[in-house]
């Protein structure tokens, strides 16, 4: 089968740059390359179609088509131009995303592909006027939806100018209802997202949740090239440098590794140390912070709201005299953090998350899948992972909850470690979400293929002002 991924904000290559280091090339773009990786590593044909840059700030983007290593019989990143050939983050692209589908049916010509997955509010535009003039089908996945970013930054009626002229949500939620409407299915990594954040009253009118053949719920996976307990090459040298970086300190050790979000609640997870005596003395903190080395000391060098919660942070160990329990770690890829986790499950650790609500949770699966044992918030994805009781949840909200999660977990290690990654196995790996989406491709291509229906203007601008104004 020939499938298409339709991506057009950030960009693909075969050295992965920029990515997780600008918000136009985020965890959505990795979920992309490894589900067509695995599309294409089980025979099918596939194309990843994203926008061609020809700009000397982003010379990697410049050539119509590319490879990865390996992958070159059949997947290929296509890059189509439109908006003229500089760089352009996602709220920019609006404009030229009739050119972006025009250009791209021009390439492919009389040899269209069978169906399309698409991804993010631009991709499902994309993909409902491609199935307009083309009549190809297409699944939609929001990865992440703007009417929950509306709320969450507290849009108002006051704000409501400023944040449209940064933001474009007109636009966006416009997009999502016309993908939601549009597309043959809708593709959600949890039950609870379908129901929590679909349901929002911005999405009315678009989707039923309640209604079984609009959904279909199939988990990311685990990139198990990665994260697996087997060594890699690097996992000597990161050894040495974990050793003299604990520098004494017995394990058992709690590891967290998260961004520097207050929504992550790191925080939590410091003060369950400072309350509980059982769990100090039970095992260590190691927490992995990016791109610095002593906290105390280079805490000034972090954007501001990461500085505030490392402040924070810091601030509860000093008061609770919790030094010499916590170690930080300056981790800087995905191998070197493969090659932590190894090393801390060989050492009975376990591993936290404890946001205040985390959509679906794949860090966990990562540390799973390396062997450790996991304690994670209730709120969110982990609850649906997890359920099998291979993992501990807890309340994010109640320090001495995470402190008896991870007592309980410290205890167990050894079996929540072999459940959690037998469970990795046979549900989260990319292979598996593969199998998924092509089960619901393969219907969709065989549905009635229909074209000609009206693409409306993309402005949800009154939608959003009624919403607001009976908030």
């Amino acid at each position: 089968m020939h499938i298409v991924f339709l991506n057009p904000q950030g960009n693909f290559d075969a050295s992965d740059s920029h990515l997780t280091e600008h918000p136009d090339f985020g965890g959505q773009l990795v979920y992309v390359k490894e589900l067509a990786m695995a599309m294409a590593e089980m025979g099918h044909r596939v194309d990843i179609v994203t926008r061609k840059i020809e700009d000397p700030d982003w010379p990697e983007f410049a050539s119509e088509i590319d490879h990865y290593p390996g992958y070159e019989d059949n997947l290929r990143i296509v890059r189509v131009s439109c908006g003229g050939p500089a760089f352009l983050n996602k709220e920019r692209l609006w404009d030229h995303l009739d050119e972006f589908v025009h250009n791209m049916l021009a390439f492919y010509g009389e040899e269209p592909p069978q169906f399309a997955t698409a991804h993010y509010a631009d991709g499902g535009f994309c993909a409902a006027l491609t199935r307009n003039l083309s009549g190809i089908g297409f699944t939609f996945t929001g990865h992440s939806l703007g009417a929950q970013k509306l709320d969450k930054l507290g849009t108002s009626l006051e704000n409501l100018e400023e944040m449209e002229a940064r933001y474009r949500f007109s636009r966006r939620i416009a997009a999502e209802r016309l993908s939601m409407s549009r597309a043959y299915r809708i593709v959600t990594s949890t039950e609870q997202e379908r129901l929590e954040q679909y349901a929002h009253p911005l999405y009315a009118g678009a989707v039923d949740v309640q209604a079984d053949d609009r959904f279909s719920v199939i988990p990311p996976g685990v990139n198990t090239r990665v994260f697996t307990v087997e060594r890699g090459d690097r996992d000597g040298a990161t050894r040495d440098m974990l050793r003299a970086k604990l520098d004494g300190l017995p394990g058992p050790f709690v590891l967290v590794s998260s961004r520097l979000d207050e929504k992550k609640n790191t925080l939590g997870v410091v003060r369950a140390f400072a309350e509980s005596r059982q769990l100090r003395e039970r095992a260590g903190l190691v927490i992995c912070i990016r791109g610095i080395d002593n906290p105390f000391e280079e805490v000034d060098r972090l954007p501001e709201n990461e500085r505030s919660v490392l402040k924070s942070i810091l601030a509860t160990i000093t008061e609770a005299g919790l030094q010499d329990r916590v170690r930080f770690l300056n981790i800087q890829s995905q191998m070197q953090l493969a090659a932590t986790y190894r090393f801390f499950a060989e050492h009975g650790s376990v591993f936290a998350l404890t946001a205040f609500y985390e959509p679906f949770g794949l860090a966990p699966i990562e540390a799973a899948a390396c062997g450790l044992a996991c304690v994670a918030t209730r709120n969110g994805g982990p609850s649906e992972i997890f359920a099998d009781g291979s993992g501990v949840l807890v309340d994010p909200f109640d320090s001495g909850d995470i402190a008896r999660g991870l007592v309980q977990a410290l205890a167990a290690h050894a079996d929540l470690s072999e459940r959690a990654r037998r469970r990795v196995s046979a549900v989260y790996t990319w292979r598996k979400t593969a199998q998924g989406y092509l089960s619901v491709i393969e219907d969709g291509v065989k549905a009635a293929r229909d074209r000609g229906r009206t693409i409306p203007r993309l402005d949800a601008g009154k939608l959003i002002t009624d919403h607001l104004r009976h908030d």
